[in-house]
């Protein structure tokens, strides 16, 4: 007799409906029991990768009994013992990689069905009752006993016509990224062209009556593969669920950290230094760059790149500037070596990064870890946009790409969870905190929001009088006035800034920012470093009489 959990699964994929699950890698069989009790339709206990041993199986297949989640194991190869063995124990199905033709497949089967339809050997294990329930066991199991091939190479998808001619299979699975490494892009999830073949498999499956199934990356995904008939949908890994949600949360605290309960060591605006540290005597000058001193260079037909903080003026590690995008003109696609953040200024655009299209508009913000495949267009056909840009490279170069072969998928505005490891930050529901009197920043990007970024940058909005304390970095920083007219004063040295002009401040110059004006300031901030840490001094640092560097070179 079938399991209840078998019924039902067998019984929604008959009705077109979907069933979701997770694969298993973690050894706690309490991961199991929780996916039971969250309702899901299967798990795959993997014993593929990971550590599982046949122990840890064992106590996955006892969390399952008498439930209605299918169990399946994914074995570690085609193995005729080790399938026997899983099934012995209770499985209620094998999932079997790198199946690659017919033959194999044919001999998947066989293993998994008793004489005289197969070859698999009859045991009194837990799968009968320890033998109390032989008897009705081996009558139903050639029959109820599930077989799901991983479709996972090049060579699969050439042979799949007659993969599907053999009986006893119903259901194929997808493994995306290592039929990328046999396509030659290994350590892509799907590889230029991929994502196309594995629809036109897809397809060939399902007009011959059978399922399929893949791993979903994030909501967004699972909508997509919904849409595109796969039914068996993988959650995701356990392991990766969990630790996405402990990172989402460890960000949440640090932010709520950051925002409520400052640090009281040396260098905070509790607890200024009354001079600077003599390791951060800066050995360059400020520098107040507009628009119209800033190179220009053409990187795409109709986009033009305005440069006001590179190599040209000597910053290290950071470039900024404004890339001002034609009616309809597209930055292709392409890759770089290094952080990339895009800050809309005027226009709405899309944003794509590998298969995710984001929609931006004003002060919406998007920051690219290094690698990523990601391309602009400006969506308007008859007005310019204008985006902010920040590399940290102080010589940015980029790579032609190859984009996704299909349309990408449109990401939600303002979704506040994350869909790839791009960060996206939505000006009308992103995170707001005060830094100083009259400030409100919102941080885009840092090594706390990105883990690996090699910057950190954000906006901040300052109300009269608004301003942050005296204070310097251990790295260039690049400030730029987007709205209204700053007072910057380095070291005593006093400049107004507006329309757009940016400020670039070495590493060691002691600074800050004003408002002097009724009407709001505002900025968006880029440093050369991973995080936005600011060093705070005595006041009196940053006046022409204390400038520190000036009376420390006097005192030698």
């Amino acid at each position: 007799m079938p399991s209840a959990a078998l019924a039902k699964f067998r019984d929604k994929l008959s009705k077109g409906r979907p069933v979701s699950g997770i694969w298993v890698t973690l050894e706690a069989p309490a991961v199991t029991e929780l996916a039971v009790l969250s309702g899901l339709d299967w798990v795959v206990i993997d014993a593929e990768h990971g550590a599982l041993d046949w122990g840890d199986i064992a106590g996955h297949l006892r969390a399952a009994v008498r439930s209605e989640t299918l169990a399946l194991v994914r074995i570690a190869e085609l193995n005729g013992a080790l399938i026997k063995r899983a099934l012995d124990l209770g499985a209620d199905g094998v999932v079997i990689p790198w199946v690659e033709s017919a033959d194999q497949l044919r001999q998947a089967v066989d293993y998994c069905r008793y004489p005289p339809e197969g070859v698999r050997g009859i045991g009194a294990e837990r799968a009968t009752g320890w033998g109390q329930t032989l008897a009705e066991y081996v009558a139903s199991a050639n029959d109820e006993m599930l077989v799901i091939p991983i479709i996972e190479t090049v060579a699969a998808g050439k042979n799949l016509e007659e993969m599907l001619q053999v009986p006893g299979v119903d259901l194929f699975y997808f493994g995306p990224a290592d039929y990328s490494s046999t396509a030659g892009y290994r350590g892509t999830w799907e590889g230029p062209g991929v994502a196309d073949e594995l629809l036109r498999i897809n397809n060939q499956i399902r007009a011959q009556g059978k399922f399929t199934g893949i791993v979903v990356r994030n909501e967004s995904d699972l909508a997509l593969r919904v849409q595109q008939g796969f039914q068996m949908i993988g959650l995701g890994l356990d392991a990766g669920m969990l630790l996405r949600e402990i990172g989402r949360m460890a960000s949440a605290a640090e932010s709520a950290i950051a925002a409520n309960c400052p640090a009281t060591s040396p260098g905070t605006i509790e607890n200024p230094l009354p001079s600077p540290p003599e390791a951060f005597r800066p050995d360059r000058p400020e520098q107040m760059v507009s628009l119209a001193d800033a190179p220009v260079t053409e990187i795409a037909p109709g986009a033009i790149f305005h440069s006001q903080v590179g190599a040209h003026n000597a910053a290290i590690g950071l470039t900024t500037g404004f890339v001002k995008v034609a009616p309809l003109a597209k930055v292709p696609p392409h890759t770089h070596g290094f952080a990339e953040s895009i800050t809309v200024l005027e226009g709405r655009v899309a944003a794509d990064v590998d298969d995710r299209r984001y929609l931006l508009g004003p002060l919406d913000n998007i920051s690219i870890p290094s690698g990523l495949v990601h391309a602009v267009r400006n969506l308007s056909d008859s007005n310019p946009a204008t985006l902010h840009i920040a590399m940290a490279s102080s010589q940015p170069s980029r790579t032609l790409a190859t984009g996704p072969q299909s349309e990408p998928q449109i990401v939600a505005e303002g979704a506040n969870q994350r869909f790839g490891p791009e960060q996206v930050n939505w000006f009308a529901t992103a995170r707001k905190y005060s830094p100083g009197p009259g400030a409100e920043f919102i941080d885009f990007c840092n090594d706390t929001l990105l883990p690996g970024f090699e910057m950190s940058g954000g906006y901040g909005r300052f109300t009269q009088h608004g301003r942050l304390p005296a204070h310097l970095h251990d790295f260039d920083e690049s400030i730029t006035i987007i709205d209204g007219t700053a007072t910057c004063l380095v070291e005593g040295r006093e400049y107004q800034l507006l329309n757009r002009e940016t400020a670039l401040q070495p590493r060691g110059r002691i600074h800050f920012f004003r408002n002097d004006r009724t009407e709001p300031m505002a900025m968006i901030w880029f440093y050369a470093g991973p995080q936005p840490d600011r060093i705070i001094v005595d006041e009196s640092c940053a006046t022409l009489a204390g400038d520190p560097w000036t009376r420390q070179q006097g005192e030698q």
